[in-house]
């Protein structure tokens, strides 16, 4: 059963998938509906589970469920990354590609590998300061704090030089 994220408990389970490149206006009205339709039938063991989406910086899709109504189980949570792939698949997108990170660099959106990380920081066009996004946030509440996190306080810390962190 499709709710507004907004409604959502604090508490509510998400998953968050990263694009490896922008969506276009129609690619995101396209990607809400499918989102929607699924999200309104998104059962569990033939128990509709409260759930939602979110689509951000027309780059990241948020899933979400109710858990505090019916746990998501293994089968419907496979069936919610097939849905993911099936997008995917149809509009040439990569949700899955772990090795790139996304930051806000300069007000725009830019998904980089470490290396590119690493020499954008050496160029100036990022810092220790610059957001990334914490994919790995489990519920909604997490997400609504500490989903965006400036580098520094990230694991991509690990590839800024020691004198770039503040103390």
């Amino acid at each position: 059963m499709y709710i507004p994220f907004e409604q959502l408990p604090s508490d509510a389970r998400v998953w968050i998938y990263q694009a490896d490149r922008a969506f276009s206006a129609e690619e995101e009205k396209m990607i809400a509906a499918v989102l929607k339709d699924f999200c309104a039938q998104w059962m569990v063991h033939g128990q509709p589970l409260q759930t939602s989406y979110k689509i951000e910086y027309n780059q990241f899709i948020i899933l979400s469920v109710d858990e505090n109504a019916a746990h998501a189980s293994g089968c419907s949570i496979d069936g919610s990354v097939r849905v993911i792939k099936e997008l995917g698949a149809q509009l040439h997108i990569d949700f899955f590609n772990r090795l790139k990170s996304a930051c806000l660099v300069n007000g725009r959106m830019a998904v980089l590998s470490r290396q590119e990380i690493v020499a954008a920081f050496s160029s100036g066009n990022i810092s220790s300061s610059t957001l990334t996004f914490n994919n790995l946030v489990a519920t909604k509440g997490e997400f609504e704090t500490n989903w965006k996190t400036e580098i520094e306080n990230s694991w991509l810390a690990k590839y800024l030089p020691k004198d770039a962190l503040s103390s």
